[in-house]
């Protein structure tokens, strides 16, 4: 690069994985933010050590997605589909954008009750009928409305 010439820097946008898991009751499990809002578990792929990052890298989506729900709610989860209409572009304040990428989630421990981790205000367990009227982002209420109505679910 010549002298005078800025560096190029490209424009990055993080991505957040989530997942719609639903109990034995058909209960789905959300979140209450910092935002007062309602969202999905999940969150970031870890890049890991090499990265600078402090947890080991994430080996795909699916696997950071079943390591978020484990840690912001104590399910174990396995990663299913990526949702019909789940990757969206959420503004959740002016000027920051993140790209949401939601899976369907199938429950491996469906009788567990949820564990509120130190990342969120409030744990959750909603029927499907109790998610219009909450405070959530209309992307998350999509992907929910999804995997209910999922032939594979």
């Amino acid at each position: 690069m010549s002298q005078g010439q800025p560096m190029y820097k490209p424009s990055l946008w993080p991505v957040s994985v989530k997942g719609v898991a639903i109990d034995s009751r058909e209960r789905v499990l959300l979140l209450h933010n910092e935002r007062d809002e309602w969202e999905l578990p999940g969150g970031r792929l870890e890049i890991g050590p090499a990265g600078n990052g402090s947890a080991p890298a994430d080996v795909s989506p699916g696997a950071a997605l079943e390591r978020e729900v484990a840690e912001e709610g104590g399910w174990t989860v396995k990663a299913g589909p990526l949702l019909d209409g789940g990757t969206w572009i959420y503004e959740p304040i002016p000027d920051r954008r993140v790209l949401i990428v939601t899976y369907g989630c199938v429950l491996l421990t469906p009788d567990r009750a949820p564990v509120l981790s130190h990342e969120h205000k409030e744990i959750g367990l909603f029927h499907q009928h109790e998610v219009a009227g909450l405070t959530m982002p209309e992307g998350y209420k999509r992907s929910i409305a999804a995997w209910y109505n999922h032939p594979g679910r």
